[in-house]
Order: structure tokens, then C-alpha cells, then sequence
């Protein structure tokens, strides 16, 4: 079974939005479940702080042993912080996908845009589980 933590919201493409102590900032990482179907994770492309994405346009990509995958704003905002620790150590995405493998901090452009992503039963049904 995939972890799946109650207080995150989910998109269907399996990012995750986690909040931060600072006001309409939210961390975003990829899923527990979706880090066990990619595999042993070996290189992520992210943004630059100061990029700007709309909702669910493509913000980075994951490069797997098995596969490459695009990476999907769940919600609107700029970069404000991009986990450097990921440029060394990719695979911190394995161990810890909402820990020390998170991926981009965004500060939300609209923040009821976090209203239409999935909640964790969502997610969970979503994948099966």
C-alpha cells in the first residue's frame, strides 16, 4: 500500500501539494505511489525560482531507470524555491517523496484552484487502493 498522508491534496497525474508555515506557499513533489511506479529516480529537471506555470502546465520532468515522465503544476503560482538537495541526490525522492524529496516550492496564484485537487480518499481511490 502507497502512502498516502491525509493533510496533502493530490492531482490525478500524481503530484502532491503540501502546505507551508509561510502564506500561500505550498510544497510539490511527486506521490509515494507514483515514485514506487517510476522506479529508482536518477535525475529531475526543475525550474528556475521566479518561473511562473498555470494550472497543470508542465514544470519539470523525472527521469527514471525505467522511464521519463513530465511533471504538472497542480495549481497556478511562481517557483519561489527549488530542492537543491535533488540536483546530488535524486534518489531522496525514493526514500522520502514528501520529506526530503519534495521538488518546488510555489507561491499560489489562486488559491482556490487547491479546491479542485483530489483529496487523499480521492487520490486513493484514484489509484486503486
Amino acid at each position: 500500500m502507497s502512502d498516502i498522508p491525509a493533510t496533502l491534496h493530490y492531482t490525478e497525474e500524481h503530484e502532491y501539494v503540501k502546505p507551508t508555515d509561510e502564506t500561500n506557499v505550498v510544497q510539490v513533489g511527486i506521490t509515494d505511489y507514483a515514485q514506487g511506479e517510476l522506479g529508482d529516480v536518477v535525475y529531475v529537471d526543475l525550474p528556475k525560482p521566479g518561473t511562473k506555470f498555470g494550472r497543470m502546465e508542465v514544470f519539470g520532468t523525472i527521469e527514471a531507470v525505467k522511464a521519463v515522465s513530465e511533471l504538472f503544476c497542480p495549481v497556478s503560482g511562481e517557483v519561489v524555491e527549488v530542492n537543491e538537495l535533488l540536483d546530488q541526490d535524486p534518489a531522496a525522492i525514493n526514500r522520502d517523496p514528501y520529506g526530503d524529496g519534495w521538488m518546488i516550492k510555489l507561491k499560489v496564484r489562486n488559491s482556490g484552484e487547491l479546491d479542485q485537487l483530489l483529496t487523499a480518499t480521492d487520490y486513493a481511490g484514484h489509484i486503486g487502493e
